[in-house]
């Protein structure tokens, strides 16, 4: 990404309103994977409900980028946003800092956007109804990305572990092609279910392995964390494991951490990231029946990628 100005956008949530689509976010992701990998840098810092990360990547071809936020878990309760930062987006050949993007509008894209890429790579094309486990923001954000890019969506069904939170999330979203339906049975909504989507804080596993049927795609998204996971044992055995980026899941993500650790898998279990993934000749589902299963990790080189689409798609 390259400018001649040298006076940095600030862009803001409200700015991006009717200005950005799902499909160009998913498409922006799926182009810078076809770039060189991506050095980055990650660190954490703080106790496990208030936690400040600071991501840094530099990707040749695009540029440099840092997202520095924070993630307090209380903060829902107190009205204010979970997840509170900012990134900065530099250009690759010159330094010069180009925008400055408001870390929940890189977030909301990036997150939806790397799950719904994992999920047109690894989902059954047939897939009609997709369970979104979690009703926070993140929630919401992905059943409107999914719509969007999958057409074939038909039904979305939302659980979560406050029913009225589901209620309330199903009744706020507009514009959705798709029959929309709070459930809550969890274990009869998996076994249901073509994608499963998993948005949640949990730091024990919500999803079970015996509960997901033949051919469903499970995509995993609240662990960001050692001490986190939303699939057990049974599941991450089972299934045909992927992830988004190999650097930012294995050896820090409890998701895959804890069943190496413990001998249920390995790293060479994991077949493949995004990198792999968009690649003609990859190894993606191999039937119809096979359980593909995608760890949504996150990484400064993701928020990078979002981050630079959305400066040049709001600076046209």
């Amino acid at each position: 990404m390259t400018s001649n100005s040298t006076a940095p956008q600030f862009l803001s949530c409200q700015d991006a309103i009717g200005r950005l689509t799902w499909g160009d976010a998913v498409e922006a992701l799926r182009q810078g994977h076809a770039l060189p990998p991506a050095e980055i840098r990650d660190v954490f810092l703080g106790p496990p409900t208030g936690t400040m990360m600071s991501r840094s990547a530099w990707i040749e071809g695009l540029g440099y980028g840092a997202k520095t936020f924070t993630v307090f878990d209380g903060n829902a309760a107190r009205g204010l946003p979970t997840v509170q930062g900012a990134m900065l987006v530099f250009d690759g050949e010159t330094g010069t800092l180009q925008a400055i993007v408001d870390s929940p509008l890189v977030t909301e894209f990036k997150t939806a956007a790397d799950s719904v890429l994992g999920a047109s790579l690894l989902a059954r094309p047939d897939s009609r109804h997709l369970l979104v486990v979690g009703a926070g923001t993140v929630a919401a954000s992905l059943v409107r990305a999914y719509t969007a890019v999958l057409p074939g969506i038909e039904r979305v069904s939302v659980w979560a572990r406050r029913p009225q939170q589901a209620r309330d999330l199903v009744e706020g979203l507009a514009g959705i092609d798709a029959d929309l339906a709070a459930v809550s049975d969890l274990q009869d909504a998996v076994g249901r279910a073509d994608i499963v989507s998993a948005a949640t804080m949990a730091r024990q596993p919500v999803i079970r392995g015996d509960w997901v049927q033949p051919g469903t795609h499970v995509d995993l998204i609240g662990a960001f964390k050692a001490d986190m996971r939303e699939a057990d044992d049974a599941l991450i055995a089972r299934a045909a494991l992927f992830v988004d980026s190999r650097a930012t899941t294995l050896g820090h993500i409890g998701e895959l951490l804890i069943p190496i650790a413990s001998g249920v898998i390995t790293a060479d279990d994991v077949l493949g990231d995004l990198y792999d993934l968009v690649r003609p000749d990859a190894r993606r589902r191999q039937s119809a029946e096979e359980i593909t299963l995608f760890k949504n990790g996150g990484g400064a080189h993701l928020d990078l990628m979002i981050a630079s689409w959305i400066a040049r798609a709001m600076a046209s």
